[in-house]
């Protein structure tokens, strides 16, 4: 068996580099040369302990990743070494309620590959084939380690049933957030993102996008907006308590609201104005096969800014410092990638 670097997190806000064994791919799996691992916002929860019962230490954590093929194992067909490759990082049971009824990707026993069980921030992994999505051979593997979090914009924007023409609000300039707006605005609708923080919103404007300080009068600026109709959708990206007081108050009759940000504590809702508009409350969790595939695309054609949402590339033995600059790199800080290549096989 040979070995790998890898980053494992061991707790106590702690990233460690080390060694972890590679097995060569069995039945059904490839192994992976890993180029580049993302850190998002579910890795830094897990690395502030917020999720210790649930990651098996020390874990080898790391869900949004590109890279190419070194070995296919027996009876793995339409792979093969060399191809350019991400992973959609679910397992399914295949067996419960959720996944006879055809949403297999909410799964009552979802294994969340990268938090459930080990993930990508190394520089060789062994999966299961099935994993797979190919990437566009000419596709920057950088950008391709941002399939993932674009999927993630791509099924939030088709749970909230986006259209042509409408208006849609997006609370929070974070990655996800100008994923989604980008998104929405590709599918033609007309998108405000309301963000706090001057420099998020100056970089959203040189995106293209239409923005507004979450802090002063949103309400106010989606009337003058929207005709004194309200938004059609409003996508709570925020996760603040006053980010959803502010996509709730933002919509129009019969208004959509979409819940992708991660509360972790129950929030007040004004539920009288759900009444009294008839609004309705969508939740968006993760993504399926057609949704990654999407965001394939989209990477590939430059139709979301991939590449400009990249603000750091660490190497491998210091993933460590990724995640201090992601903790401590304010609104400046958006996507922070872990070069994997420095494998050490």
């Amino acid at each position: 068996m040979t070995h790998t670097t890898a980053a494992f997190y061991t707790g106590g806000r702690t990233v460690t580099a080390g060694e972890a064994p590679v097995a060569a791919p069995g039945p059904g799996e490839v192994t992976v040369d890993v180029a580049y691992t993302g850190i998002c916002g579910t890795d830094l929860h897990i690395f502030h302990g917020d999720m210790d019962s649930r990651v098996a230490l020390p874990a080898i954590i790391g869900h949004e990743m590109s890279g190419r093929i070194s070995a296919t194992g027996e009876g793995v067909e339409g792979w093969a070494p060399g191809d350019a490759v991400t992973v959609m990082p679910l397992r399914w049971c295949g067996d419960c309620p959720a996944c006879h009824a055809g949403n297999s990707h909410i799964c009552h026993r979802l294994d969340f590959v990268g938090i459930d069980s080990p993930g990508s921030l190394r520089g060789r992994w062994t999966v299961p084939a099935g994993l797979l999505v190919r990437l566009p051979r000419d596709l920057p593997l950088d950008r391709a380690a941002l399939v993932e979090p674009t999927a993630v914009a791509v099924h939030d924007v088709r749970r909230g049933g986006v259209a042509a023409g409408e208006k849609v609000l997006v609370v929070g300039g974070g990655p996800v957030g100008l994923l989604i707006a980008s998104v929405a605005a590709g599918a033609g609708a007309d998108v405000l993102l309301a963000e706090l923080d001057p420099r998020r919103r100056a970089f959203a404007a040189e995106l293209g996008l239409r923005t507004v300080d979450a802090a002063g009068d949103v309400a106010a600026r989606v009337q003058e907006w929207s005709g004194g109709a309200g938004a059609d959708v409003a996508f709570e990206v925020s996760g603040a308590a006053d980010g959803m007081t502010t996509a709730v108050e933002a919509l129009s009759v019969r208004g959509r609201l979409v819940l992708v940000a991660i509360h972790g504590r129950p929030r007040t809702v004004d539920l009288h104005r759900f009444f009294w508009r008839e609004l309705t409350l969508v939740g968006a969790r993760l993504y399926d096969r057609s949704d990654f595939e999407r965001a394939v695309e989209l990477v590939a054609e430059e139709a979301v800014p991939a590449a400009r949402l990249i603000s750091t590339v660490v190497p491998l033995a210091e993933a460590a410092s990724g995640f201090a600059a992601l903790e401590g790199g304010g609104a400046g800080e958006m996507k922070v990638l872990v070069d994997c290549t420095a494998s050490g096989a």
